[in-house]
């Protein structure tokens, strides 16, 4: 592989579901001659790569922590310009001591922080980071996980405060920058993007309440997303779709 690849994709968050399917639909991408994945875990044992194409993936491991974040945009520097394609697909909804609030007494200081750390903090990161590494002449297409539950307009249940404040706080940082990288980067493209009900551990708890054919596969939404990449114009402006590609009220 040499520095002067092209048309590049950049799956940060990639151990996980989506993430795993987003770096499996990249590889057979004949269009795409390169996929970086990075994640804190070890090369997940979901994406299968075939021999053949085992020297277009190079996986990333790296911490969260900003520090650690800015060394690995310092390792990219190398491919600065040649990225078509970045999905920024971290998330957090639930874990082993944090669950969705259902009423006003279960909101708790030390969840928020991890919830917002995991869903707005780390996103916005990347994208600060990044900066030098997305400008260029190459059309370039980032999509970040946002969530319809984020929509303050869309919002009529209430609940899960921390989940949905930290993803309406993702969608309007994202719409900032969307304005200062028109400026300063025109060839870049953000989209805030809702995949739909997706079959990863982040919505296992919740699936038994999902009708019938709304509970997408991570390969399903991956095809969906890029998709909805290709057809992006580089207008400036933060699209905030859905996995159909629709429009959500922000």
């Amino acid at each position: 592989m040499t520095h002067n690849t092209f048309n590049s994709a950049l799956v940060l968050g990639a151990s996980g579901g989506l993430g795993s399917a987003l770096v499996t639909h990249f590889l057979s991408d004949s269009a795409i001659t390169c996929v970086f994945a990075v994640s804190s875990q070890e090369q997940s044992a979901a994406i299968l790569v075939p021999p053949n194409l085992a020297s277009k993936l190079v996986w990333i491991k790296t911490e969260y922590d900003e520090q650690s974040m800015a060394e690995v945009a310092d390792q990219l520097q190398s491919y600065a310009g040649s990225f078509g394609r970045v999905c920024i697909c971290h998330g957090l909804l639930h874990s082993e001591t944090i669950w969705p609030e259902k009423r006003l007494e279960d909101i708790n200081a030390e969840a928020l922080h991890e919830i917002f750390q995991s869903n707005t903090v780390v996103p916005v990161l990347w994208l600060k980071l990044l900066f030098k590494v997305l400008k260029g002449k190459t059309p370039c297409i980032v999509a970040t996980l946002s969530a319809r539950v984020g929509s303050i307009g869309d919002n009529h249940m209430g609940g899960w405060h921390s989940y949905r404040a930290s993803k309406a706080a993702l969608n309007m940082v994202l719409k900032n920058m969307a304005i200062e990288y028109a400026r300063r980067a025109k060839n870049v493209k953000l989209i805030a993007f809702h995949p739909g009900t997706t079959d990863t551990s982040l919505s296992k708890p919740f699936q038994a309440s999902v009708p019938s054919g709304k509970l997408f596969s991570p390969a399903f939404v991956a095809s969906q997303l890029s998709q909805i990449m290709a057809s992006a114009e580089l207008d400036g402006v933060l699209s905030y779709l859905d996995w159909n590609g629709q429009p959500i009220t922000w």
